[in-house]
């Protein structure tokens, strides 16, 4: 009897700290928000959000999406699910760096690199089609022997990244490195 008793009493404390529902209307195959009541600096509809997402690495193996993408998408997933208005947040990505870079590569180009199908193509196709600025550093993919034809539609290719990144800071983002 005393068995089962502690056993009733572990599954009911188990199910008390049940990982909460993470909420992710644009962006299902990233972090979404998870609502936590009374927490300070909670998202306010009535605040203007600017971010740039400094996109330097790659997964860390292939088949994993970029961090700095399943971040930013978390961060879209949260605003929209706070109900921040689409005016009040502006979300840009900056990539720079060859890991990243790839994460921007065609569903063939990737394949072939890679062997396994690209996971950031929906990702990055669902932020772009919420408003989300995608840029790519066109100095890094000259570099690393990158054709721009190979690239996803969703990807704006920018002359210089870190340029980019400064006039996005000018213009009052804050720069998130990842």
């Amino acid at each position: 009897m005393l068995k089962i008793i502690l056993a009733s009493s572990m599954l009911l404390a188990s199910a008390a700290y049940a990982a909460p529902e993470q909420l992710r209307p644009v962006v299902p195959e990233a972090d979404g928000w998870i609502d936590i009541p009374g927490a300070a600096l909670r998202p306010d509809p009535n605040t203007t959000y600017r971010m740039v997402f400094d996109t330097r690495k790659g997964g860390a193996k292939p088949g994993e999406l970029v961090p700095a993408i399943n971040l930013a998408a978390s961060e879209l997933n949260t605003f929209v699910a706070a109900k921040v208005p689409k005016a009040h947040y502006k979300i840009a990505m900056v990539f720079h760096g060859s890991g990243a870079d790839d994460g921007l590569l065609d569903n063939a180009h990737y394949k072939a690199k890679y062997g396994v199908d690209n996971p950031n193509l929906k990702p990055l196709a669902e932020m772009r089609a919420a408003g989300v600025e995608i840029y790519v550093c066109g100095e890094q993919l000259i570099g690393d022997g990158i054709d721009f034809k190979w690239l996803t539609p969703d990807v704006t290719v920018a002359n210089d990244g870190l340029l980019a990144l400064t006039v996005f800071q000018n213009n009052g983002y804050a720069i998130l490195t990842f």
